[in-house]
């Protein structure tokens, strides 16, 4: 097998620093004083959100608002809020999906639901409709600055959340006891609204 010789191609010491060059032009900046002042407003709003209310978990309130790129750059309380409620939206509208998939597979299996769980599932999901359009008009709120109204609907989602979770518990104590399959998502979207709540009344 022939070998290529550098010198078989001149143009090589010219091209590859300008080829560089271009492409560390197109990436965004980044630097480690932005970083960190990111990091350590995520770590101070985390722990006056864990303070303030002991349903609300530190180590959560901090991974949720690291796992999107806003988070990590945002040196802005405001800003932060509003990347809180975005990641609700975001589980809001999962959930939503998640139930509506649920439902559709009972329709096609031999093996139905629960017939309670089932019922559970078609209350969850008028829940989670309605705080989808809710979640909406409260970003909306949050971003013209009508704290009020966006507290209002943002616990309206929390709401939600406990409303549907609790109806699987409802079950009468004779029967069998059912299983939530949406505990870990209600429970996420009551977190997530939480840390939102809270941001508000930090803005306040």
């Amino acid at each position: 097998m022939r070998s290529h010789n550098p010198s078989s191609f001149p143009f090589l010491p010219i091209f590859l620093p300008l080829f560089l060059s271009f492409i560390l032009s197109t990436l965004p900046p980044f630097t480690a004083s932005s970083s960190s002042s990111s990091s350590n407003l995520i770590q101070e709003t985390c722990k006056n959100c864990s303070d303030t209310d002991p349903n609300l978990s530190y180590d959560f309130c901090k991974a949720s608002l690291e796992s999107l790129p806003d988070g990590r750059r945002s040196s802005d309380l405001r800003q932060l809020g509003l990347v809180s409620i975005r990641l609700t939206k975001n589980n809001v509208t999962s959930t939503r999906h998640f139930i509506k998939q649920l439902l559709r597979k009972d329709n096609s299996k031999k093996k139905k639901l629960d017939p309670y769980v089932k019922a559970c599932l078609g209350d969850c999901m008028e829940l989670y409709t309605d705080a989808v359009s809710t979640i909406k008009v409260a970003a909306k709120d949050y971003k013209a600055k009508r704290y009020d109204d966006a507290n209002i609907g943002l616990s309206s989602v929390m709401d939600a959340a406990t409303t549907c979770e609790d109806g699987f518990k409802e079950r009468h104590e004779t029967e069998a006891r059912v299983v939530s399959p949406l505990t870990k998502r209600n429970d996420d979207t009551f977190q997530l609204t939480a840390i939102s709540l809270s941001i508000i009344n930090m803005l306040r």
